[in-house]
């Protein structure tokens, strides 16, 4: 594509000369941020369920206040990039159909708030002061790349409880349901979306293939001769469980065309 990436992060694991550290809580380290280009990945923040209910200053000091001081900085500057920015299905109110973008949203953690209130700061910039932007709402990424422990998102959850312990134990009976994308998809649909004048100030569900949980964990338990169990739900995660949540994603697909999405069944197929 013949672009010139610069990257930041907090805990930079890097050795490439154009990675550096950047807080975006702290507005003097953010001078540091080269605004002088196209397009802006705002993907810093933190992930949680009911973390967020004990620690709701440092998420909304990571999640809003971290993408204010951005677009405060871009406001400030001669220069304009396009803002591109990750939020989740947990804005939306869950339900059994293939949710499109303007369906009913809700919020039932602090991180699902601190991103609908993003979406909306995003939409309140743009309004002012111009700053262009895309959303994308991801459901359920998967990939290659796992760290050892297999302690990142649902995939890799599945995985540590298959290799380590035997079993999947699943709350309810895992019929919920649930948009599945590997991250090269995840990528090319962000890259594809927000690099075009259709996907200008507007937020896109990532599409995929969808899934009950349960499809999943059996696919990951026969993979490694697990088993899958089932228990309640605890009172404190049943308030706070989304329901199904799965997508439709013809809205970007009128930017990507006739798209195949890379399977899970043999992205399962290929795991040691």
């Amino acid at each position: 594509m013949g672009a010139d990436v610069f990257c930041y992060d907090l805990n930079i694991s890097s050795s490439h000369q154009q990675y550096k550290r950047l807080d975006v809580t702290d507005p003097i380290s953010l001078r540091d941020l080269n605004l002088d280009v196209d397009y802006l990945f705002v993907f810093s923040g933190i992930t949680g369920t009911s973390v967020g209910f004990e620690e709701y200053e440092r998420f909304v000091q990571v999640n809003e206040i971290g993408l204010l001081n951005i677009l405060t900085l871009i406001r400030k500057s001669v220069f304009m990039p396009h803002v591109v920015y990750p939020s989740t299905r947990l804005v939306y109110k869950g339900m059994d159909l293939p949710l499109k973008e303007e369906d009913p949203l809700e919020a039932k953690t602090i991180y699902a708030a601190n991103k609908l209130a993003c979406e909306r700061l995003l939409w309140s910039y743009q309004n002012s002061f111009g700053i262009n932007y895309t959303v994308f709402r991801i459901c359920i990424p998967y990939g290659n790349l796992l760290d050892s422990n297999y302690s990142y998102g649902t995939i890799g959850f599945f995985l540590n409880q298959s290799i380590k312990k035997g079993t999947i134990n699943l709350y309810g009976d895992g019929t919920l349901k649930r948009t599945f994308t590997h991250i090269y998809d995840v990528c090319n649909q962000i890259i594809s979306a927000s690099f075009s004048s259709q996907g200008k100030n507007e937020i896109f569900n990532i599409g995929g293939e969808t899934f009950s949980l349960l499809e999943v964990a059996t696919a990951i338990a026969n993979k490694y001769a697990a088993s899958v169990t089932f228990s309640e739900w605890p009172e404190k995660d049943l308030l706070i469980e989304s329901g199904d949540t799965y997508f439709d994603d013809a809205k970007i697909l009128k930017i990507l065309g006739e798209y195949h999405y890379r399977e899970f069944l043999h992205f399962v197929s290929g795991l040691n």
